[in-house]
Formats: C-alpha cells, sequence, structure tokens
C-alpha cells in the first residue's frame, strides 16, 4: 500500500465529520431564524393605557445613598464555627433520636401475647 491509499479512509472521515458539523450549524441557524420570527409575529399588550392619571401625577421616588446599601451587602453572613457548632448539636441530637427508634418497641410480655393471640 502506498500513502495515498491510507490517507483516504480519513479524508473521508473528515468530509463526513464535516458534513454532519454544518447540517448541526444549519439546522440551528434555521430554528433562530424561524424562532425569532414568530416571535416578531406576536401581539404585544397595549401598554400605553395602564398608567393612571395618579400615578403620572406622582412624585419621583426618593434617592437614597448607595454607601449604605453597599456596606449592608459586604457585610459577612453567619459565623461559620458557629454554624458548625449549631448543625453538630442537631446532628447528635438526631442520631440520638434515630437510635431511640432503633430500639425495641413492645416488651417480651407484649411480644409473648401477641404470639398467643396469633395461635
Amino acid at each position: 500500500m502506498n500513502n495515498r491509499s491510507k490517507a483516504k479512509p480519513l479524508a473521508w472521515l473528515r468530509v463526513l465529520v464535516q458534513t454532519q458539523y454544518m447540517i448541526r450549524a444549519y439546522l440551528l441557524c434555521t430554528l433562530t431564524t424561524s424562532a425569532l420570527g414568530i416571535a416578531g409575529c406576536t401581539q404585544f399588550p397595549d401598554l400605553d393605557r395602564t398608567q393612571t392619571a395618579e400615578l403620572e401625577a406622582a412624585d419621583y421616588p426618593a434617592l437614597v445613598p448607595l454607601a449604605p446599601l453597599l456596606n449592608r451587602a459586604t457585610t459577612p453572613g453567619p459565623d461559620p464555627v458557629q454554624t458548625e457548632a449549631a448543625l453538630n448539636s442537631r446532628l447528635s441530637g438526631l442520631r440520638a433520636r434515630a437510635d431511640r427508634m432503633r430500639g425495641t418497641v413492645l416488651s417480651d410480655a407484649e411480644k409473648q401475647r401477641l404470639e398467643q393471640g396469633l395461635r
């Protein structure tokens, strides 16, 4: 075999992959264009008549300084050590409760009475 015959299968594979890529790109463009075309044909609600006379006569809202808002936004959240301690205490309580629930529900006398009733 010469070098040409070895390269042909790879060339066909490249053409196949490129063709599949082009088909996908074409479908994506077609679907996007169709979606935008359909969205352009929709009826928008009439927003011009939604403002009442009271709203048009109302004053603009008061502007507030930005610094207090930024300070409040940058304050740290809950303390991780305290949160971990609270979660660990809750976890130990839940585990203790689960251990109590794993125990036997009936005493030996109640078990014998049930067995006699089933016979």
